[in-house]
């Protein structure tokens, strides 16, 4: 067998190693450190990988490295779920990286390029924990350059690797020592194992089956896995620059770092608005100016382009405001329309019409003071899995809340997507679950058009009370420190079932037992539910605790929530109780202390 392999192996290693991964993937969710019906890690890490797969699938069969290395990487950044999904995502974007502007790779190829992947994935990581994937990882790339020195054979080279990386998980228990507890292994590095496994049986020559039309891979594709920019969201309201000018450059000469810094000062000194991305041998451009022949001739300097597009935006916003405002209008009722002033009510109708318009103006003038005020200056995002959760945020005035949670964590791409369509200049996202923070973050940093903040929730109670102490008076900043802080201040209790035999905190738990996690560790368990529930926030109540809120879920009903309520309150007189309706699978109550 050879020592180097080409583009064509490394897409057919990375197809098998998903494939491998996407049919381990419910057994890696079973040994989720908590013993819940929620276990996802390897659900998330199939899905980020099976976003690459789509397109990987369309490239021709002689496709180069660079093109099947980009995206490879491109498709796993954007389709990233959850923390061990960005991991992955970050552990393959290092990889592909390094192997950039080769044709093969050899086995000093194949150190550095691990060496890459470890050091980006680590990067993505606040606070990187011993016996988890990130160490498997390391162990793996330690054992590349180790090995790399000697005369062993690319196969051997790789199988001594793949040996190695399973020892090193099976230590993982005793570097982190509530996988010791939990009797398990890490999960991410279980799915890392997985996938190398499958990556190495490819490239042995072993019967693989690579297509991914299994429906269990397929529901979890992205449509679109690309990186497209959407320019859809990005600022029109203040219409000081008339002209939406769009088009791509087909380079015809060499586009160095300092060439797209002169370009985009360039077109700063006539527009606003700009995105100028440099990919491989095309420029994309996108800039509103008054003057788009110059933005023309100038680009001409560097190739010739494509996909041209010129859009008079005073003429669009001016037919789609009044087109907008007579829909509105017609909707009030005759009455309202004869009330002198009736223009400066905040009609729903109105404002839905007008797409979130924040004031509307006493005559309903088109002007550019009336067009400035459609992008408002904050905006949020949030996640949460329950429809009376999702009401919860609506009616508090969050912009998009994405269906998502424990079960199934949004890709970095639905996130993204979601901070696209608020249309404001700063938008706060709310994970509101500690798997899903680095996905957002990883989504805040691809946003080119607007400021995003993450605050890193990760409980739903803390979302809603991070909202809550939402002050506009307050600069982006100092609200940023609110809103986090106002996080902080909650405890969570998350009640549901276990799923297997096993002794966490100290705590012996039978399969079927009820839980009550709080904050990462057991509050209580036990074989009935509303006892668990009452000593779970028993638990978590000091002497400064002074509201309780029960989230009711799907499979429980009022009537149970205010039982519990009701066993509540004698115990805890100095502190109110509110019963709400949550909606939430996998869990029957979602319980907050502040």
């Amino acid at each position: 067998m050879a020592n180097v392999f080409d583009a064509n192996m490394l897409k057919k290693t990375f197809l098998a190693g998903t494939k491998r991964l996407d049919s381990k993937q419910e057994w890696i969710n079973e040994l989720n450190v908590f013993p819940v019906p929620d276990g996802d890690t390897g659900t998330n890490m199939t899905l980020t990988l099976m976003n690459a797969v789509g397109e990987l699938e369309k490239l021709q069969e002689n496709a180069g490295m660079d093109e099947v290395s980009k995206t490879i990487a491109s498709g796993t950044l954007r389709g990233a779920r959850g923390n061990s999904g960005v991991i992955m995502s970050q552990l393959v974007r290092g990889f592909s990286k390094e192997i950039e502007g080769h044709k093969e790779i050899d086995k000093a190829l194949v150190e550095n390029a691990f060496d890459r992947a470890v050091k980006t994935a680590y990067k993505a990581v606040m606070k990187p924990k011993e016996g988890t994937i990130l160490t498997v990882a390391r162990a793996t790339a330690e054992k590349a350059a180790e090995l790399s020195k000697t005369d062993l054979s690319l196969e051997a080279f790789f199988t001594e690797i793949l040996k190695y990386a399973e020892d090193v998980l099976e230590q993982t228990p005793d570097m982190l020592p509530v996988l010791k507890e939990a009797g398990v292994v890490d999960s991410g590095g279980q799915g890392l194992v997985e996938f190398l496994a499958g990556a190495l049986d490819a490239f042995l020559g072993k019967e693989v089956a690579l297509a991914s039309s299994d429906e269990s891979a397929v529901s979890g594709r992205a449509e679109n896995s690309t990186r497209v920019i959407d320019t859809t969201n990005i600022a029109t309201s203040d219409i000081k620059f008339g002209y939406c000018t769009e088009f791509i450059v087909n380079l015809e000469k060499e586009f160095s770092d300092s060439d797209e810094e002169e370009f985009k000062e360039f077109l700063s000194s006539i527009g606003d608005s700009i995105v100028c991305v440099s990919m491989d041998d095309v420029v994309k451009v996108h800039v509103h100016t008054n003057h788009p022949g110059d933005a023309i001739e100038k680009a001409l300097t560097y190739g010739s382009l494509t996909n041209l597009k010129i859009d008079n935006m005073r003429f669009e916003h001016t037919e789609k405001v009044i087109k907008e405002t007579d829909k509105a209008l017609a909707q009030m009722s005759r009455a309202e329309r004869k009330e002198e002033g009736s223009a400066d009510i905040l009609a729903d109708e109105v404002k839905t019409g007008l797409n979130n318009l924040q004031t509307i103006g006493e005559k309903l003038d088109v002007t550019d003071k009336f067009m400035a005020e459609l992008r408002k200056e904050v905006g949020f995002v949030a996640v949460c899995s329950g429809d009376g959760l999702a009401q919860i945020f609506k009616g508090m005035s969050v912009d998009e809340v994405i269906e998502g949670g424990q079960t199934m964590n949004p890709s970095t791409d639905d996130i993204l997507e979601a901070i696209k369509r608020v249309n404001a200049e700063n938008v706060f996202v709310l994970p509101n679950n500690k798997n899903i923070v680095l996905a957002a973050q990883q989504a805040a940093a691809l946003t080119e058009d607007k400021n995003a903040i993450v605050i890193p929730t990760s409980t739903v109670c803390q979302g809603i009370n991070a909202v809550i102490n939402y002050i506009p008076a307050l600069s982006i900043e100092d609200n940023t420190t609110q809103l986090t802080d106002a996080a902080k201040d909650i405890k969570t209790a998350e009640i549901t079932h276990s799923i297997r035999d096993t002794e966490i905190d100290g705590t012996k738990i039978l399969n079927g037992d009820y839980m009550g996690i709080g904050d990462g560790h057991m509050l209580a368990a036990g074989a009935d539910l509303k006892d668990v529930a009452v000593r779970s926030v028993k638990a978590m109540m000091d002497e400064w605790s002074e509201l309780i809120t029960i989230y009711y879920g799907a499979d429980v009903t009022e009537e149970d929530a205010q039982e519990i309520a009701d066993l509540l309150e004698p115990e805890l007189e100095d502190a109110d109780i509110e019963v709400t309706y949550g909606g939430q699978p996998v869990y029957y109550y979602i319980i907050s202390v502040e």
